[in-house]
């Protein structure tokens, strides 16, 4: 037998150890933080890796990746760290051989590129909100063109969310949104139609609308406000029962969206749209373009035109300047107008902003003060409003199993963010991504419980 010298065994080394990197396939990581909208932009580019061969999953705990992609979030304090900590957390993992790459986008990146690239250099590349061609290039590949209008969705199968514009042209005084987004650029009705009937095709049943600022949609692309054709074209879309609008600017408000939602049946009586104050002076302040008289004028329309419409709404407490006279005009507000659902923000303050340049005089206690307090008057209107529908029988859509309870939701409520309903699992049965119809039994402040009602 003629036994291989010294060279030859090098060489032959060489080539299995190339041979073995060569078959190795990329396996990448998709992390994302923060809103529904860094949702969707992880989904487009998970399905543009997808169309170039890679093998992708997200927001994964496996170690099996040996490249990651934090898709971060940049909108206010909390949200920040939570970011840097991720990238932290993973430039540590590239730096003991865990990963080979790492890469950030979105919209802390877009914001503070040059300061991450300082203090973070571990990070191979970052990448702003509108360069994900560029961020495709770095990986070897294509932006196909041919995929727009697809999407891989990282929701449970039955829901979506639908991005129709990007940016927004409001300058309210506390919002960074603007320097990381951009202005407000539309989607084509024709584009989003296909998107939807895409989705349709997937399994998706409900579609939930998002934007920086939905009621502006159109204005750029068809010189008028076009939602209310939009949710007509989303309509008429096969296999879609549901369409919940998400972020809509009070003011300027086109009152034609809730004729569209009193005369079609697939959009949900449901509107989120963020007030953020109701005292003038702060509204002023915070340049909202509105006054609370307007408000509660719009909120009256909405409530006669949709009888039984659920508002969602955002307060925001302690931007600087706010006294007490002014929290209070605020706290009274939401009691008079018993809003169904009710989020507080304590006011970030934020580079860049308009109110960036006023002093930042409400302490972090009091803010967080302030926030309990109007909790604690939305949680008893929630309770109320909650045993109210005890012996009603609601359409409920059901998101998951969770212990022994099937959990869903009811059109007045939105995913993550509203209330559910809970049905014991011992003696009922749904299917996960079903609609059934729910009797309801019982209720807490944020929770209803019922029983499957059989037809």
């Amino acid at each position: 037998m003629n036994l291989p010298n010294g060279s030859q065994v090098w060489q032959l080394l060489n080539f299995t150890n190339l041979k073995t990197k060569t078959l190795k396939q990329d396996k990448v990581n998709v992390v994302t933080l923060g809103c529904s909208k860094n949702t969707v932009d992880s989904e487009n580019l998970i399905t543009q890796l997808k169309g170039n061969d890679y093998d992708v999953v997200h927001d994964s705990n496996d170690e099996d990746a040996n490249i990651v992609i934090v898709n971060t979030c940049g909108f206010i304090d909390l949200a920040k760290k939570e970011s840097v900590d991720m990238i932290l957390h993973y430039a540590d993992v590239k730096t003991k051989g865990g990963i080979d790459k790492l890469y950030v986008t979105g919209c802390l990146s877009e914001r503070y590129k040059n300061d991450l690239e300082k203090e973070i250099p571990e990070v191979d590349a970052y990448f702003g909100t509108l360069e994900l061609p560029g961020l495709l290039a770095k990986l070897n590949a294509d932006y196909k063109h041919e995929l727009v209008g697809e999407r891989v969705t990282t929701t449970p199968q039955h829901f979506a969310y639908l991005k129709i514009s990007e940016g927004c042209n409001r300058t309210c005084s506390f919002c960074a949104i603007p320097l990381m987004r951009g202005k407000h650029i539309s989607q084509p009705i024709e584009k989003l139609v296909k998107e939807a009937k895409n989705l349709a095709r997937m399994g998706v049943k409900e579609l939930m609308l998002i934007a920086q600022e939905l009621t502006y949609y159109g204005l750029d692309l068809y010189k008028e406000r076009a939602l209310p054709k939009l949710l007509h074209a989303l309509a008429d879309v096969e296999g879609i029962e549901w369409i919940r609008l998400h972020y809509a600017y009070p003011s300027k408000f086109p009152r034609e969206i809730f004729d569209v939602m009193a005369e079609r049946k697939e959009i949900c009586n449901y509107l989120d749209i963020p007030l953020q104050h109701a005292n003038d002076d702060m509204l002023k302040r915070m340049r909202r373009q509105i006054t609370q008289a307007e408000t509660r004028d719009l909120i009256a329309y909405a409530r006669e035109r949709v009888p039984g419409i659920t508002i969602r709404t955002t307060l925001l407490v302690g931007h600087p300047g706010e006294t007490e006279e002014e929290f209070q005009d605020l706290c009274d507000f939401v009691e008079d107008m018993k809003f169904e659902r009710v989020g507080v923000f304590k006011y970030s303050h934020e580079e860049s902003t308009i109110a960036h340049d006023y002093e930042d005089d409400i302490s972090p206690e009091l803010k967080m003060e302030r926030s309990n307090k109007v909790m604690e008057i939305q949680r008893e209107i929630s309770l109320s409003k909650n045993e109210e529908k005890i012996g009603q029988t609601l359409k409920v859509l059901f998101d998951r199993k969770e212990g022994e309870y099937f959990v869903g939701r009811t059109e007045f409520d939105s995913a993550e963010v509203d209330n559910e309903v809970l049905v014991d699992a011992k003696t009922n049965f749904v299917r996960i991504g079903d609609f059934a119809n729910i009797k309801i039994t019982g209720a807490e402040e944020y929770d209803l419980y019922g029983d499957v009602v059989n037809e």
